[in-house]
């Protein structure tokens, strides 16, 4: 079974959590499920639950390059120039990434953020859409703030063939 979650922010990517914070387990009430990979209590986005273990475990290696895709909010205006550095891959202090793709996309449609990121009249925000073939702990974060501009908002809009389109906020489905 496979079921796609859009994660809202603030919430754990686990079913249990001894604070009292919101988890999994207060949206999606499917038993025996587990999340293929994680995302960051502060991002949003999609997240694939199953209860297969060998699909669990090609999704969330780095070793079967499943293509994951964000929208990510920056701080300041990028350039094609400025983004480079991501499509060859850039050295983090856990290693070089793998080359992504990435460009600077219009801002998305999607649902307002709660709570909403903090706008600065003086500095603008760009939208990039980025794809990765692995998945390090806070990797767009630490990439995006590598080349100088650091992230605002962080959805995952895909996973594989797999993305959010027309699942709000805390809604979940199985395929």
């Amino acid at each position: 079974m496979i079921v796609l979650f859009n994660k809202p922010m603030n919430v754990l990517c686990q079913f249990t959590d001894g604070e009292g914070r919101q988890t999994l387990k207060d949206f999606v009430d499917v038993p025996n499920v587990y999340p293929a990979g994680r995302l960051d209590r502060d991002s949003e986005g999609l997240v694939v639950l199953t209860d297969d273990g060998r699909l669990q475990a090609r999704i969330s290696s780095p070793r079967f390059k499943k293509p994951k895709t964000y929208l990510v909010q920056v701080e300041g205006a990028p350039s094609d120039v400025d983004l480079a550095p991501l499509r060859s891959g850039v050295t983090l202090k856990d290693g070089k990434t793998r080359p992504a793709r990435a460009r600077v996309i219009d801002p998305p449609d999607v649902w307002p953020r709660v709570p909403p990121v903090r706008e600065r009249k003086s500095v603008p925000d760009t939208w990039i859409e980025l794809t990765l073939t692995e998945g390090r702990n806070r990797q767009v974060r630490r990439m995006t703030a590598a080349i100088g501009f650091p992230t605002l908002r962080l959805i995952r809009w895909s996973v594989g063939d797999w993305s959010l389109d027309g699942l709000a906020p805390g809604a979940w489905r199985k395929v």
